[in-house]
């Protein structure tokens, strides 16, 4: 028979088994090794170890220290994890690292020319197209791509083109005139 303390404490076991399961995950590959993952960031080769279930977020953000990307739901429904593989935009906490063997990635850090702002960079700037900041990176990813592809010839076409792109500050009508800045640049 079990007592009430042995009970407990395996249940306090089983639960913090849980809880770090996720965490040992992303450390380790099944077989203790790994895939080698290169492709262009940004502009520079790089070459990654990785557990073959890493995400390209966790990849970049972790593995590589490009921060700029954010964590926003992980699960594809916000847009704050925003980048550009081969020229189209991606949604990075649902990309697999391993996927991207010899293709190239581009995030915010890379967006610039050295001191120089992207023309979407500098109109979310003109026009307080943030708040907290924490999407920003993610909608300026989307309205390069936005703009780029034309999208842009009424409001309510940027706005169903940026629907995939979450602000929990409502700044949006600001994101609209950034846009429509930008696509005059």
């Amino acid at each position: 028979m079990t007592t009430r303390r042995q009970f407990f404490g395996q249940a306090a076991a089983v639960s913090a088994g849980v809880a770090l399961s996720p965490a040992l995950e992303a450390v380790a590959a099944p077989d203790g090794g790994g895939t080698e993952v290169s492709f262009l960031v940004n502009g520079e080769r790089r070459r990654v170890t990785l557990d073959p279930r890493v995400t390209l977020l966790d990849a970049l953000r972790e593995r590589l220290g490009l921060t700029g990307t954010k964590k926003g739901c992980d699960r594809g429904q916000c847009g704050a994890c925003t980048v550009h593989v081969d020229d189209r935009r991606v949604l990075s906490c649902l990309t697999l690292a391993v996927t991207l063997q010899g293709k190239e990635v581009t995030t915010i850090e890379g967006l610039a020319d050295g001191d120089e702002l992207h023309p979407v960079q500098r109109a979310f700037i003109d026009h307080d197209g943030f708040q907290c900041g924490f999407c920003t990176s993610g909608q300026i990813m989307s309205a390069v791509k936005v703009v780029e592809e034309r999208e842009t010839r009424s409001d309510e076409q940027i706005r169903e083109a940026m629907s995939g792109n979450l602000c929990r500050c409502g700044a949006y009508p600001n994101i609209l005139q950034a846009i429509k800045q930008a696509r005059e640049s």
